[in-house]
């Protein structure tokens, strides 16, 4: 039983991890990162869910985009 609470409360603070990346990249991120993005506040939301699964991802691409390390494409 300890082992199933430690297992939801490691998934329940990585997902609201992701929550902070995902709400930071689609305020500040994404524009820069992806200048079609710019003025699609529709399409934003639809993100958040993958945003928060995959957030290191995200994070690590949008950290090297944005020192210039890595081509936009």
């Amino acid at each position: 039983m300890q082992t199933a609470s430690l297992l939801l409360e490691i998934g329940r603070y990585y997902l609201m991890a992701g929550g902070v990346v995902a709400a930071a990249f689609l305020v500040i991120g994404i524009d820069r990162v992806e200048p079609s993005a710019r003025g699609s506040y529709v399409f934003r939301p639809l993100l958040i869910p993958g945003i928060c699964l995959i957030w290191p991802l995200v994070l690590y691409r949008w950290l090297k985009l944005e020192r210039g390390e890595e081509d936009a494409r």
